[in-house]
């Protein structure tokens, strides 16, 4: 076997244990060099997709070659969509200016929807960039000017809102082209008035602000009061606005009043928390920003969130945006206090929530996801492992740092369907390849120490035979009981030369208060919730945890799937149907005796005494 004085120091970004990690939902992705300057900002539809293009090893241009060469780390963004990805990049580019976004965009480059400030009868059109000249109001940005078109497109067909510019407006004296095919009301000749006009602004309005519903609504009371006042045009002209906004199903990203907000998630893992705040302002997804905060194993969620809060708000010099809303995934702690001292600090009230519907819920789950993704990204980071390597082969007394790490851990259902699972990391992390399940036959139900040993056997008596990948380190997950039992197996191959430690949940059964047990000298010890040697440990325990009991589930549900009469010995397909056929499903089979059974076309007197017996467990 290689032996090794020590592990690789890291060196550049390790690409390949990033990508395997990394989504394929869309987003934006940021890359930073050596001194933690952003380098560039992208958007993608499939992250995973585009950001492995960059790492190509050719048809690269000298361009792309100079960036690659100098990233240091990648920090991505999940967005809900591939036009909230196209925003997002925009915002940041604006603000950010990464020295390889040649093409930086100002205000103009976002194409907009204004509504002029004319008194009786104002217009929708087009602009490119917003002006604070002239008053009016102002809708947008959208994704491109398609958006804008096919919007405006829309209004018009519906309420008919003029689109002309206002010298045309004021120097027509009968209606245009827009009137005859029915896409405008005719205001420059006062066919209709300013009243009705302006109610349907007001619609359009509360169309661009997303609040179909409500217009709906509106309409659907309009169209019953004209056909009471037997107005029956009237009546159905407000039918086909309702049937038209009804199969609108265009989602336009629009700057709405009252969409700001911070939303905050948090994930934890292997002994390491991440909080992901997502800014939120006039309903836009400006950004997102990460941490990694320390805590104690004594904070739960609930205090680690109201902590995190106090610091991110009122701690350090500087002087943050408190938004309206501050959108939170769990419980925190001391809510009202929080929200009554952001109330005062921000100078009107701040709202500190949990349950939200609608968009906000979206945004919740957005957090959610990227704390998640950012958690993995950390885990699977080469600066985190060589750490985590380094603290373990101390804690360990090791005289090398192991290379191969496998764990084992047991899984089954009251006894049935008993699974082994193996699994393995190295220095880059988990080796997914390698990951191997065990099916466990002919033990008692339920006897873990059975399975333990024929899984261990099974795979070590290759190792023994100087056969297959030799690991460095071996981790049990359970006590001294399954601990025993792999030393015996050890020693009954003669396997001294690699470390057995058991990984027991402690009398508390919480995570962080494992205590660990070494085969060799029988010693329990425990470590310190927050060595980077444990939180190694903790994750691959937790990860043969679940891949056991992934593949258990997995064993079972085919199980349920499979008929039982699959797997009886001369019973194939054709058979089968001739019995259900004939008896009219399992439970009439059962209750059948041999001779029955041997009355089924295709089935002799032993092949019926087989199935009795195999329906019977005898």
């Amino acid at each position: 076997m290689p032996t090794r004085s020590d592990a690789a120091s890291p060196q550049g970004f390790d690409s390949k244990a990033f990508l395997k990690q990394l989504t394929e939902r869309p987003g934006v992705y940021r890359m930073y060099d050596r001194e933690d300057q952003v380098l560039y900002v992208g958007k993608a539809r499939n992250l995973r997709k585009r950001v492995s293009s960059y790492f190509r090893k050719t048809g690269l241009a000298p361009k792309t070659e100079a960036l690659v060469a100098r990233i240091e780390r990648i920090e991505v963004t999940i967005t809900g969509s591939e036009t909230e990805a196209l925003l997002l990049e925009q915002n940041l580019i604006k603000s950010l200016k990464p020295p390889y976004n040649i093409l930086l965009r100002d205000d103009k480059s976002y194409p907009y929807i204004y509504l002029s400030s004319h008194q009786d009868y104002p217009s929708l059109t087009f602009r490119r960039g917003r002006s604070k000249k002239g008053g009016g109001t102002w809708f947008g940005p959208f994704p491109s000017s398609g958006a804008v078109r096919e919007s405006l497109n829309i209004l018009q067909k519906i309420f008919k809102i003029r689109s002309c510019s206002e010298s045309y407006f004021r120097n027509r004296t009968r209606p245009c082209l827009q009137y005859q095919i029915n896409r405008c009301t005719a205001p420059c000749v006062e066919f209709v008035s300013p009243e009705a006009y302006l109610e349907d602004i007001r619609h359009a309005t509360m169309f661009l602000e997303g609040k179909n519903p409500a217009i709906i609504q509106d309409l659907m009371t309009a169209m019953e009061q004209a056909s009471q006042a037997l107005q029956f045009e009237q009546a159905a002209a407000y039918r086909d606005q309702i049937n038209h906004l009804r199969h609108v199903q265009e989602q336009q990203s629009v700057e709405a009043e009252g969409g700001d907000a911070d939303v905050i998630a948090l994930a934890q893992d292997a002994g390491i928390t991440c909080v992901v705040v997502i800014i939120v302002r006039g309903g836009r997804v400006l950004g997102t920003k990460d941490y990694f905060p320390r805590f104690s194993l004594e904070q739960s969620e609930g205090e680690l969130l109201s902590a995190f809060l106090g610091q991110f708000y009122f701690g350090g010099d500087v002087k943050r945006d408190i938004p309206r809303d501050v959108l939170v995934d769990a419980d925190v702690d001391g809510r009202e206090l929080l929200a009554q001292a952001l109330s005062e600090a921000a100078g009107r009230e701040v709202r500190i929530r949990g349950n939200v519907r609608g968009e906000r819920r979206r945004w919740l789950e957005l957090a959610t996801t990227n704390a998640r993704q950012t958690l993995l990204s950390h885990l699977a980071s080469k600066e985190t492992v060589y750490r985590r390597l380094l603290a373990l082969r101390e804690l360990l007394e090791l005289t090398e740092t192991p290379a191969r790490m496998e764990c084992f851990d047991i899984s089954h259902s009251h006894g049935e369907n008993t699974v082994a699972s193996c699994v393995v990391f190295d220095e880059n992390g988990p080796l997914k390849s390698d990951y191997r399940l065990y099916n466990i036959e002919d033990i008692t139900a339920g006897d873990d120490y059975a399975a333990m040993r024929q899984v261990l056997t099974r795979r070590y008596r290759r190792v023994a035979a100087g056969e297959g990948k030799r690991p460095d380190l071996v981790f049990i997950d359970g006590g001294k009981g399954q601990l025993n039992i792999a030393r015996e197996v050890f020693d009954e191959l003669e396997i001294s030369d690699i470390p057995l430690i058991g990984v027991a949940k402690g009398v508390t059964r919480r995570a962080g208060m494992e205590q660990l047990i070494d085969a060799m000298t029988g010693d329990v010890f425990r470590v310190p919730a927050d060595s980077p040697a444990l939180h190694l440990i903790q994750h691959i325990r937790d990860e043969s945890h679940r891949f056991a009991i992934t593949g258990h589930r997995a064993r079972r549900d085919k199980k349920r799937r499979q008929s039982t009469l699959e797997g009886i010995d001369g019973v194939g397909a054709k058979r089968r149907r001739e019995l259900i056929r004939y008896f009219g499903g399992i439970q009439e089979i059962r209750k059948a005796s041999v001779d029955e059974i041997a009355k089924v076309k295709g089935i002799s007197k032993t092949l019926a005494e087989s199935i009795y017996a195999a329906l019977h467990d005898e």
